[in-house]
């Protein structure tokens, strides 16, 4: 695969900022590696970073690289600081970021496919929630949203587990969380209820991991609705050493066309 360290400026932030990117690369005499390409335009996963972390840190503490080289599939990994993948209330529009510039910004340099089919999301932690948001807020965008260990109750994050200072920052106050765009448990109610093509859903969560029991509430909220939610649970905490295994497990499950993940 080709890897490109991108710094660009972005509109929206009203800064520069940067993103690693993966793209496919057919080769025959390099050793080590099963690379693969479709051509054209590349399926893309946008792969989204956690609380304490940084755009890098997907290739810094997984193999995800040679996860998807047989895959012809391509890597976006933007940076959103703490941001939980908001327009913060006295911040930069990471929401608006992501969720819009982003894309297109990505499409513009690179080979990437712009069909919903060909487009997913996945992320962990926070950009578990991120990934939940987007495939939630924007079904006709992304054809599969993908949270390991995600933060699925914004609202009990906002008032147990940030401080009062930088959730206020990012959200005005947690008050303002219950049934808006940033919930996961409202979006995926007013999803169920709308005429929208559904994204695949796909969520995991260890059992020692202290998200484990919002993951599972969430897990709950969305059978009831009838969403199409594939959950697997196994022992496992907040860690890397979960994620890499995990993130094999979304890889799989992404419904590549021509059967490229099972390659």
């Amino acid at each position: 695969m080709a890897f490109i360290d991108c710094h660009f400026f972005s509109e929206s932030l009203g800064l520069s900022t940067s993103m690693y990117v993966l793209l496919p690369q057919t080769t025959v005499g390099q050793i080590g590696l099963n690379n693969r390409s479709t051509g054209g335009k590349h399926p893309v996963l946008f792969l989204l970073h956690g609380l304490s972390d940084d755009h890098t840190i997907w290739l810094r503490r997984t193999s995800i690289e040679r996860y998807a080289a047989p895959l012809g599939l391509a890597v976006v990994m933007p940076a959103v600081h703490r941001s939980f993948y908001a327009d913060m209330a006295s911040g930069p529009k990471y929401w608006t970021f992501v969720s819009e510039e982003l894309p297109a910004l990505a499409r513009s340099f690179f080979p990437l496919a712009e069909e919903r089919e060909r487009t997913f999301v996945a992320g962990l932690s926070m950009g578990g929630y991120g990934a939940l948001k987007l495939g939630l807020r924007h079904p006709e965008r992304f054809g599969a949203a993908a949270s390991l260990s995600g933060v699925t109750d914004i609202e009990a994050m906002a008032r147990e587990r940030l401080s009062r200072e930088e959730a206020t920052a990012i959200f005005g106050s947690a008050d303002s969380l219950r049934g808006s765009d940033n919930e996961l448990f409202a979006l995926a109610s007013g999803l169920a209820r709308s005429d929208a093509e559904q994204p695949k859903l796909y969520q995991c969560c260890g059992t020692e991991d202290f998200l484990y029991e919002d993951n599972v509430r969430f897990r709950d909220h969305c059978r009831e609705l009838g969403l199409e939610l594939t959950y697997e649970e196994e022992p496992g905490a907040h860690d890397w050493g979960y994620w890499d295994r995990k993130i094999q497990s979304v890889l799989n499950w992404l419904p590549l066309e021509n059967g490229l993940a099972n390659n």
